[in-house]
């Protein structure tokens, strides 16, 4: 049995969003149908790169459309969501899923309501260095996430928390298997409204501790995780997709040599560079969304997933606002 392809959209094409339809356009089990933005002249020049129409609004999108990227100001997000939902979409909506708690509810209630799947555009889970990790991972006791770029005003209409540091949140959710119990959180702005530079530290209720570190004032970009565990150290790297670790076994074989006078038990504590099959994290993401409209299943970050981050990342901000209005 031939099955059709999946007509797919994107609302929003802006810096990203173009690349949602560049890659649309790419798969094979997508028909890639169009673009609505609220910038006609900007739609025109994706849609005429990639092979797709230009739509004169949402409806008229939604109504061509099986499946729609959301790649909207965050602010935004909620509102569009709504009548893409209500024309029968499904929807990836770019993290974070909303700007509010009741706007996610209010959202997935929709989305229930329709019968329609929200896969939430929580996009390391589907970088290399996440799969390498769940398979890795079993019991983390520390954990420290840094998240650097330079400044630029896309993505301000929300602070570096639901900016960049969700992304992490997301991650220790996915990697941590225990409730949260503790949240201490500090922020600074410096030529946003909100704070640009953030550090989070999440106790969970099985002792772990994760450390969360994003700035958006950097010279440089990074997107670096180091996860200690009972049996490794790991460090890696998901911009360029490479790490190292250090296992237990290897440093206790090193122990018994330095012990018995073997001549290599001088060597340097022995370090196992890990092999990551490189991949576009935003092609994997699409190509899972679209694989679960087409099954009719449940995506890897659902809307429980991206609510929960949500709700963290929340409350991390009203932590850090409430300490700026004590001072």
């Amino acid at each position: 049995m031939i099955r059709s392809k999946i007509r797919c959209g994107v609302a929003g094409v802006g810096s990203l969003g173009q690349h949602h339809a560049r890659i649309y356009a790419a798969l094979p089990e997508v028909e890639f149908v169009g673009v609505f933005d609220a910038e006609p002249r900007r739609a025109a020049d994706v849609a005429s790169r990639h092979g797709g129409r230009v739509f004169p609004d949402l409806a008229a999108l939604g109504a061509a459309c099986d499946a729609v990227s959301v790649v909207v100001p965050t602010d935004r997000h909620a509102e569009v969501a709504l009548r893409l939902l209500a024309g029968g979409s499904h929807l990836l909506i770019e993290k974070p899923l909303c700007a509010s708690l009741a706007e996610a509810e209010q959202v997935l209630a929709a989305a229930r309501e329709a019968g329609r799947i929200v896969q939430v555009g929580h996009i390391e889970h589907f970088n290399p260095v996440m799969a390498f990790l769940e398979r890795e991972i079993h019991r983390p006791r520390y954990l420290t996430a840094e998240r650097l770029a330079p400044y630029q005003p896309r993505g301000t209409e929300v602070g570096v928390v639901l900016d960049l540091m969700i992304h992490d949140i997301g991650i220790v959710l996915a990697l941590i298997k225990a409730p949260l119990a503790r949240i201490d959180s500090v922020g600074i702005r410096v030529l946003s409204r909100s704070e640009d530079i953030a550090n989070a530290r999440l106790q969970f209720a099985d002792g772990c501790v994760a450390n969360l570190s994003a700035s958006r004032m950097s010279l440089k970009k990074a997107r670096e995780i180091r996860i200690f565990q009972e049996d490794a150290y790991l460090s890696l790297d998901f911009m360029n997709q490479a790490g190292h670790l250090v296992k237990r076994e290897d440093l206790v074989a090193h122990a018994v040599r330095v012990r018995a006078g073997d001549p290599k038990g001088g060597e340097a504590v022995p370090v196992r560079e890990i092999p990551i099959e490189k991949g576009e994290p935003l092609a994997l993401e699409l190509a899972h969304f679209v694989e679960s409209v087409a099954r009719a299943s449940q995506p890897k970050v659902g809307a429980a997933l991206g609510k929960s981050a949500l709700e963290i990342a929340l409350a991390i901000t009203e932590q850090i606002r409430a300490a700026e209005a004590a001072t």
